[in-house]
């Protein structure tokens, strides 16, 4: 009877976006003198999310569902070059993406915490 809401739906994807990619990293930093290990990501959340986002279907004229959630991310090799022993893997930049995926994280959370709230408005029992 009750759907689940669009952009629940969508925080939730970006939280499973966030945890995969910080995964991502934190392998990156765990490797950091790895000779010949090559650091790899994940595309951003708008490029993979419009990829999987975009196959809508009509269901009645006027009316239009997306497609399924997320399911799996693929880490590429991102940077060639770096250091003399192979490694390409800039701990600076890892850093940088670590705190751009925790901001994902937080904007993931506050937006359940706001439906959250709107639904329980919507029932009558407020906070």
């Amino acid at each position: 009877m009750f759907q689940k809401l669009e952009i629940t739906r969508m925080a939730q994807d970006l939280a499973a976006h966030a945890g995969a990619r910080m995964g991502v990293i934190a392998q990156n930093v765990a490797n950091a003198d790895t000779p010949g290990y090559r650091a790899r990501d994940i595309a951003d959340f708008a490029e993979v999310y419009a990829d999987r986002a975009m196959d809508m279907a009509a269901t009645r004229p006027g009316h239009l569902t997306t497609a399924p959630a997320l399911a799996g991310y693929q880490a590429q090799v991102v940077v060639e070059a770096g250091a003399p022993n192979g490694n390409s893997v800039s701990l600076e930049l890892e850093m940088t993406k670590s705190a751009e995926v925790r901001q994902e994280h937080e904007m993931a959370l506050a937006i359940y915490r706001s439906t959250s709230e709107v639904i329980r408005a919507a029932l009558g029992r407020g906070r």
